[in-house]
């Protein structure tokens, strides 16, 4: 999460609430309240006094709008609302004391001493790269971040960035609390969007990565599904690769990646197969193998071949497929679908894909399929996510429309599933 997503989407929600405005110690005390049912032995524990607890308690209610205790006679109850804060408090609070154990030589608990005026201003450098570029058009002044920072790196005795003139950089150390600080805020936006959307009001952002197999049908059928079904969500897509999605999903900018999943369990990392893929050879509808049931080996080295990127798991598959047998000419090493697709039109190429990647072209008639799905190409279709993700009620939404596009299950008054035709 970008440092200033957090109170983006709580302005495109209809939130009064920065989630950086919020009192780390308040949140705290929430838990102490929890756990002990009463203010007075929560004052205790997060060292307030009773009136300022109280005073505290007060304000956080004011901040998301809703009473989060019932004052009973056995002591203090949470309401439904209360829950719903109290264990993403608790979630939020987490992230941060993993992110500073082990920081600091001086305290063992630094992150109880942190501010969020601190770690805003700690990642609005993080992601601006230098002291100036952090305080331009923030509601922080130079001055203030580096006093912030400066302030962070006394509390863990040692440096979270490196300077070297105006660039500055992250450290390890200063990687692992950014890290903790946006999937603290990324909690607290989820509890301010579980709460707006009991109450029926504001939107949602639903941001996760998209990998190339889940780009041409998956995605878009499930944003469409979602579209439909529930107005009130807005997405943010970030494509690339797995290499280039991974470390977002971590940092908590995108909370899920859709697409291949990899053919191993990951330690901090949740796979969820959703199908089943089998590559198919592709080809412009001109081509002379068009409408040849079954290809030999031989027909099929004879053409040129557009190969993907060195490395990829589409360029392994092709490469098992040549594997015993003659080496086709490989004049074209190309990532990009839409590059390939109008290669082919343009000549006899063929190249190895996704049936889903080349849907449209393919019904529309500009390529054609050459062969049945290729035998041992499965690959498994999925959604990856942090093991530690908890996804609100508009996220789990669309989970659900992840799962019923990979299925192809129909909804009411949507436009035919394009894998119902005959190229599958």
């Amino acid at each position: 999460m970008d440092m200033a997503r957090g109170w983006r989407i709580a302005r495109a929600s209809g939130m009064a609430t920065d989630p950086f405005d919020l009192n780390l110690r308040h949140l705290r005390a929430l838990l102490a309240i929890r756990e002990h049912g009463s203010i007075t032995a929560a004052a205790d524990v997060v060292s307030l006094s009773q009136p300022a607890l109280t005073q505290g308690l007060a304000k956080l209610e004011r901040q998301f709008g809703y009473t989060f205790f019932e004052r009973r006679s056995g002591g203090m109850v949470p309401t439904a609302m209360g829950e719903i804060v109290i264990e993403r408090a608790r979630a939020a609070l987490d992230h941060l004391s993993y992110a500073a154990k082990g920081l600091s030589g001086v305290f063992q608990y630094p992150e109880r001493l942190m501010t969020m005026t601190q770690l805003r201003a700690f990642l609005a450098l993080a992601e601006a790269g230098g002291f100036a570029a952090a305080a331009h058009g923030g509601a922080l002044s130079q001055t203030a971040v580096h006093r912030a920072v400066g302030d962070l790196e006394q509390m863990i005795g040692g440096k979270l960035v490196e300077r070297r003139g105006r660039a500055v950089w992250l450290n390890p150390a200063g990687k692992r609390l950014a890290r903790g600080t946006r999937l603290a805020v990324a909690e607290i936006v989820a509890a301010l969007a579980d709460i707006r959307r009991d109450s029926g009001s504001g939107s949602e952002l639903i941001a996760f990565g998209a990998l190339p197999l889940a780009r041409p049908y998956l995605v878009p059928a499930a944003m469409a599904r979602m579209a439909r079904s529930d107005p009130r969500a807005a997405f943010k897509v970030l494509e690339g690769s797995w290499r280039e999605l991974v470390e977002p999903l971590r940092d908590g900018v995108i909370d899920m990646v859709v697409g291949a999943l990899r053919p191993f369990e990951i330690a901090d990392l949740y796979q969820l197969p959703l199908s089943e893929d089998r590559l198919v050879i592709a080809a412009g509808r001109q081509h002379p193998l068009a409408g040849v049931d079954k290809p030999t080996m031989a027909q099929l080295a004879a053409y040129p071949w557009i190969v993907a990127p060195t490395n990829s798991p589409l360029r392994e598959q092709w490469e098992k497929l040549f594997d015993t047998g003659k080496m086709p000419a490989t004049p074209v090493e190309c990532g990009s679908v839409m590059i390939i697709g109008r290669l082919l039109t343009e000549g006899d190429f063929l190249t190895l894909l996704s049936p889903d990647q080349v849907a449209l072209q393919i019904r529309s008639g500009l390529l054609t399929q050459i062969g049945p799905p290729l035998e041992g190409s499965k690959r498994v279709v999925g959604i990856t996510t942090r093991r530690s993700w908890r996804p609100t009620a508009t996220q789990r939404r669309f989970l659900d429309m992840l799962s019923e596009a990979a299925k192809g299950e129909r909804i009411a008054g949507a436009a035919p599933d394009l894998r119902e035709s005959r190229w599958v």
